[in-house]
This record gives C-alpha cells, sequence and structure tokens, in this order.
C-alpha cells in the first residue's frame, strides 16, 4: 500500500505518484512536492524563513 510523505522543504504532504524524489550520493532521500521546493532547497534557502512554507507558518505561531 502506497504511503504519502511529507516534503522535505515545506513540510507539506505528497501523495504516491506525485512530487519528485531526489537521492543524494550518501545514501539520503529527499522528497519534494514541487518544483517550487525542490529549487529552494537547492539553493540552500532555510524553510522556516520562507513565509509560504508550513514550517515557517508553525515557527510564526500560525497553524
Amino acid at each position: 500500500m502506497p504511503v504519502a510523505r511529507r516534503c522535505s522543504f515545506c513540510g507539506g504532504r505528497v501523495e504516491p505518484g506525485t512530487g519528485l524524489m531526489l537521492v543524494r550520493r550518501d545514501g539520503t532521500v529527499q522528497f519534494f512536492c514541487s518544483s517550487k521546493c525542490e529549487r529552494n532547497f537547492g539553493l540552500g534557502r532555510k524553510p522556516r524563513h520562507v513565509r509560504w512554507t508550513e514550517r515557517s507558518r508553525k515557527v510564526r505561531g500560525k497553524v
């Protein structure tokens, strides 16, 4: 049975059959809900500083 995952950047839900999976050379696996999250992660941005992410909303007390 497929399992829903969490986005490695924004913390959003990644449904089975959607999103992107990045496997690094050291074996760590990261899931992204969209290319927007993948690009922001690649640029080295911190999810808690990007206002639209669920992690940022949690830090600011909005969720």
